[in-house]
């Protein structure tokens, strides 16, 4: 029991700390509030060709469950790097990647 305390009081202040030292940018996505509707249409038009239409996976991984498995501002990074080919680099604005995040949060 106090383990898992104590771990849920590292990965709280670990995610503050990611937010404190991350871009101006990753701060204003996070300070939207995102729309998933919104957020599966953006992915419906950038995402699915290789991610498919269900998020389950084609020419790139698999989405479902994606929030278990890394941080929102980690997911964040992700998209907009290009850091990780064949993934290509995708800028879309603030709010965008509010709804972006909000949907795949929701898988």
């Amino acid at each position: 029991m106090i383990l898992a305390i104590l771990l849920a009081i590292f990965l709280a202040v670990l995610g503050i700390y990611q937010l404190s030292v991350s871009s101006p940018y990753v701060r204003d996505v996070m300070a939207h509030k995102g729309d998933s509707v919104q957020g599966h249409a953006i992915f419906l038009m950038n995402c699915a060709g290789c991610h498919g239409t269900l998020a389950d996976g084609l020419v790139g991984p698999s989405l479902r469950a994606v929030s278990n498995r890394k941080s929102k501002v980690s997911i964040i990074q992700q998209v907009t790097s290009g850091k990780t080919p064949p993934m290509p680099q995708f800028q879309p604005s603030s709010q965008e990647m509010a709804d972006l995040l909000s949907y795949l949060t929701s898988l």
